[in-house]
């Protein structure tokens, strides 16, 4: 609008100037073939038709204010040189938010979280005409400072450490539902950073140090009941094994005195059976010891014979 308005003036001007003709006494006006280049102001007046709209951006269109239901993509436009575009930035935006919350136990807490954000392309006039431009400080922070400190007053300072992601969560969830009724999109968000005073800081390293060595204890005293099991568990053994050795030496003694049992009885019942058939032998043949002794007679007589008298007498 500016530039055309411009370009008239200086068009105007420029063309009466050139008329002019400054003679010894007075001024004379007419036209004159310079008057021509008077006509190079309406390239300005042409500039006021030329909107542009820059990339990452949708073009909100105005009329003396009025907001137009349209928007204009990135690009160049031509319109009437009285609308105006003003531009409103669609791509995804970032911005991290610092502040002081409170827990559950009354804790204070600093905590740093960041918003990734975008508006509705479609609905850009809408975010124009009930926000405007500002629309991060006008809606966002504040939506998001009180999702946050409502978030964080649920849960008390040590389960804030505990539930860092689940936190996330559930603000991100909150976020969304509130903003999307305003036309703004939440692509991401993240709690960068939580931080305690010291002196609860320095409460939880002294408790985890305590639970630590706790916990060191309980597995010392586990190793060494184990210890003590294995130990119990190998003598058990030992006196087992030595138990069956003694039960399998003493079966092994018992096996073998019956063998010995077993052999020397059939030792002497095969004796008994060759002398009972010797006996029936001798009974049946009389002359049989007879018999042998002369089979076995060297043919020479004794040397000494014993008489009745029971005197020995030398025969030789």
């Amino acid at each position: 609008m500016i530039a055309f308005v411009i370009g008239i003036i200086a068009t105007i001007v420029a063309f009466i100037v050139l008329g002019i003709d400054f003679g010894e006494y007075d001024l004379v006006w007419g036209l004159k073939k310079r008057q021509v280049f008077s006509l190079l102001g309406l390239i300005i007046c042409l500039l006021g038709f030329i909107k542009t709209v820059p990339t990452g951006s949708t073009g909100i269109v105005t009329t003396f204010g009025r907001i137009e239901n349209v928007s204009l993509d990135a690009g160049i436009h031509f319109m009437a040189p009285w609308k105006k575009v003003v531009n409103m930035d669609n791509r995804t935006q970032k911005q991290s938010i610092e502040m002081p919350c409170f827990s559950s136990d009354i804790q204070e807490v600093n905590v740093i979280y960041t918003v990734n954000y975008q508006i509705n392309k479609a609905n850009a006039q809408e975010i124009y005409r009930t926000i405007g431009k500002d629309y991060f400080d006008t809606i966002v922070m504040p939506k998001a400072l009180e999702a946050v400190k409502s978030v964080f007053a649920k849960y008390t300072a040590e389960a804030l450490v505990e539930s860092r992601s689940s936190l996330s969560k559930e603000i991100e969830a909150i976020l969304v539902d509130d903003l999307n009724k305003q036309n703004i999109q939440i692509t991401a968000t993240s709690i960068e950073n939580i931080d305690f005073t010291d002196a609860f800081t320095n409460a939880v390293e002294a408790k985890q140090v305590a639970e630590q060595n706790k916990l060191k204890a309980q597995t010392e005293q586990a190793q060494a009941t184990l210890e003590a099991q294995a130990q119990a568990e190998r003598q058990v053994i030992k006196a087992q094994a030595d138990a069956d050795a003694s039960i399998l030496a003493a079966k092994a003694d018992a096996e073998v005195a019956k063998i010995s049992s077993d052999s020397a009885l059939y030792q002497g019942e095969k004796e008994a059976s060759i002398l009972q058939r010797v006996g029936e032998q001798l009974a049946k043949y009389p002359d049989l010891v007879k018999y042998k002794y002369i089979e076995g007679w060297d043919g020479k007589m004794p040397q000494t014979i014993l008489g009745n008298s029971d005197v020995i007498m030398d025969m030789r």
